[in-house]
């Protein structure tokens, strides 16, 4: 029995899933795809968890598939593809954010997973990419994720050159939302883990499904969604307490 291929480990609320495959680039394989499928769906019904780190051991963060496995038939195909889809699908409905760790490079269905994220913090010396085009491959399962969190157009110039953009332009396109010097990673993603985690999480799991469902939508049919979310959220009895004590707060001589 080798070593896991995703490590957990947990503190407090944060729980760290670690992708562990650095002698294959951590590359999406079957075994990978359902290892982290099932340990996100442990983390799903754990009311625990508040906050979920995707890391990754070595100096890549994913190769994205392992080129192998896709030498293989079409049902094969669509077995890995439809797992690979799931996968990103779970991290999605998850209740918990998700926060990437990028430490190094991201490629293919490797970017793809960043790309799914709801947050990301990488390394300013992480590289990203969508490169199957290079091997007459389009990355278009990756395409999926890219194409929700970046314009259009900067998403199909990734996808149609195959070309790696570094850690910055990676930021300034919405890829990411910071980063920071390579020793500086695991802390700056532990703060802001830690940040969420003091938030009330029904609360962040009602806005992140909220936001996910609103993307792309036009105004007023996002405005039909926010509303009646916005409603029940505030007539939460936790919403309503932290409003009154606010409020108590507030009128307090001196505040």
């Amino acid at each position: 029995m080798g070593d896991p291929l995703v490590l957990e480990t947990r503190d407090g609320p944060v729980l760290r899933l670690t992708l562990n495959d650095p002698a294959r680039l951590n590359a999406l394989s079957a075994a990978l795809i359902a290892a982290l499928d099932a340990a996100l769906s442990r983390a799903g019904q754990d009311a625990g968890v508040r906050v979920v780190i995707l890391s990754a051991a070595g100096r890549v963060f994913s190769a994205g598939h392992d080129l192998a496995e896709l030498q293989a038939d079409g049902p094969a195909l669509t077995r890995l593809f439809e797992a690979c889809g799931t996968l990103m699908a779970r991290i999605a409905a998850l209740p918990q954010p998700v926060v990437a760790e990028v430490q190094g490079v991201a490629t293919a269905a490797g970017c793809q997973l960043v790309a799914t994220c709801d947050l990301a913090i990488a390394s300013d010396k992480a590289r990203f990419g969508v490169n199957g085009i290079n091997l007459g491959l389009f990355c278009t399962t990756p395409a999926v994720a890219l194409t929700q969190v970046v314009a259009p157009k900067v998403a199909f110039e990734m996808l149609a050159t195959g070309a790696f953009i570094p850690a910055a332009r990676a930021l300034e396109i919405g890829l990411i939302n910071r980063t920071v010097p390579p020793e500086a990673l695991t802390a700056e993603v532990q703060a802001l883990a830690e940040v969420l985690a003091a938030k009330d999480p029904a609360a962040l799991a009602m806005g992140k499904r909220a936001v996910r469902a609103m993307a792309g939508l036009p105004v007023a049919d996002a405005y039909r969604l926010a509303i009646p979310v916005m409603v029940e959220n505030a007539l939460r009895p936790d919403t309503q307490g932290g409003i009154a004590a606010f409020l108590t707060r507030s009128a307090a001589p001196g505040a």
